[in-house]
């Protein structure tokens, strides 16, 4: 338990020094078109859009496709376990819980916030679609921006847990396109 204790004590302090940014950023929801916007986008990646994506892939590009719908598909599981292992040991409360101040914008999927398991995915199907689709990553590079700012936006996450998620995705997706030569 030591480390957990340790993890514990550094993100006291990390949420701190995050809070009055959360907070700024979190006010955005008071406009209903931003609200309504990054509450799209957060249930989109939840895993919706990448779904539809994957199964896309093989139509868009019968040559190389398939595979990479193959390996987007068991990345994308790869990186479900790894997230939800990583949140299971670095406990970290969520801002809005944390902090009255900052508002939810809709309710999360779970319980701890370290690191944003939405922004984790979409970093990683980014990277595995720049390497291999760049035109479609373009295509794609607004919605996962959008992710990663709904996180914060909607109070779900800090901007810490944001960005270790997209270093771990990029990391991940980057690694399976390498591993297989994509």
């Amino acid at each position: 338990m030591p480390s957990t204790s340790k993890a514990s004590r550094f993100f006291e302090l990390a949420d701190q020094r995050e809070f009055a940014f959360c907070q700024t950023i979190n006010r955005a929801v008071r406009f209903r078109p931003v609200l309504g916007y990054f509450r799209l986008v957060s249930r989109l990646g939840d895993g919706w859009f990448w779904y539809a994506l994957i199964l896309s892939i093989p139509f868009l590009y019968p040559a190389s496709g398939p595979e990479l719908a193959l390996l987007m598909a068991l990345t994308g599981l790869a990186c479900t376990v790894s997230y939800k292992l990583l949140k299971r040991w670095l406990i970290r409360e969520r801002p809005f819980i944390s902090f009255p101040a900052i508002d939810c914008g809709t309710p999360p999927l779970d319980r701890y916030s370290f690191p944003s398991g939405h922004t984790l995915h979409a970093a990683c199907f980014q990277v595995m679609l720049t390497v291999a689709e760049p035109a479609l990553a373009m295509m794609v590079l607004p919605f996962t921006f959008s992710v990663a700012a709904s996180r914060v936006v909607l109070g779900l996450h800090y901007p810490s847990d944001v960005a270790a998620g997209a270093l771990i995705g990029g990391l991940m997706g980057y690694m399976a396109m390498s591993w297989l030569h994509f």
